[in-house]
């Protein structure tokens, strides 16, 4: 491994504080990293990370229920990310800024951006996706377009076409399990790099990226009076690696 390989993964690879006050903790979560334990892997939590760095956190939020009857501790968690999504997260510092965070989640006041990169060429400049998502019956680990889902709603625009890509900036204003993911899917152009949900990938796009090709941009929470409320975590490495050589193309 060269020095800017070991650079390059070190960037990628452990937390960035974004923003932290009295309340609330914002972090730029990195490729790899689950937001809190989920009882089948030992890749890093964020919540490990947040104990250690903040341990009040510790004694802030709920426990959940795994399908194996499993109880496990979420530190501050108000919503999650993908372990192979990157980007802004933010986190209860106390109890009842997290009963307030995630009251405004509930009610849809928080407002968020992703980046992906998509397989396909999309034709409308903008668009909304409005499709019901549920869990699939032969793979629990799936979620799938279902009438008998619960609604889901993301709009989207283009930021860039390329041959046969598109880079897009979404906006899901519900926060179903994979819901960008299976948006897409949806209208046929499934995330770069995502192998669950699309067959393994041709060998020119798997050199492009590694993980699904999506990034948590930007978070805007409700305004408070002498507290920022937007917050933006830069393209990663690999996601902007990936750009870029499909711009030079």
């Amino acid at each position: 491994m060269t020095v800017k390989d070991d650079l390059e993964n070190k960037l990628m690879n452990s937390p960035r504080l974004v923003y932290a006050d009295e309340e609330m903790i914002v972090l730029d979560k990195p490729v790899g990293w689950l937001t809190h334990a989920d009882g089948r892997t030992t890749a890093p939590c964020v919540t490990d990370w947040l104990v250690q760095h903040f341990p009040e956190v510790a004694t802030v939020g709920e426990m959940m229920k795994l399908e194996t009857g499993e109880l496990i501790a979420r530190p501050g968690v108000v919503h999650r990310l993908d372990r192979g999504t990157s980007g802004v997260l933010v986190v209860a510092r106390t109890v009842a800024s997290h009963g307030s965070l995630k009251a405004a989640f509930a009610a849809r006041q928080v407002k968020k951006s992703y980046r992906l990169l998509v397989h396909g060429v999309v034709k409308k400049d903008e668009g909304l996706i409005d499709a019901p998502i549920g869990r699939s019956k032969s793979d629990p680990r799936v979620r799938v377009v279902t009438r008998l889902g619960r609604a889901a709603l993301t709009r989207y625009r283009v930021l860039e076409r390329f041959a046969a890509h598109t880079y897009l900036e979404a906006y899901p204003e519900t926060g179903r399990t994979h819901q960008l993911r299976v948006h897409f899917k949806s209208i046929q152009h499934p995330i770069l790099g995502d192998t669950l949900y699309i067959s393994r990938q041709v060998a020119a796009d798997q050199s492009l990226i590694t993980r699904p090709a999506l990034h948590a941009f930007s978070l805007e929470l409700p305004s408070r009076l002498g507290r920022p409320h937007l917050f933006i975590a830069p393209l990663p490495v690999d996601f902007f690696r990936a750009l870029a050589s499909l711009q030079s193309i």
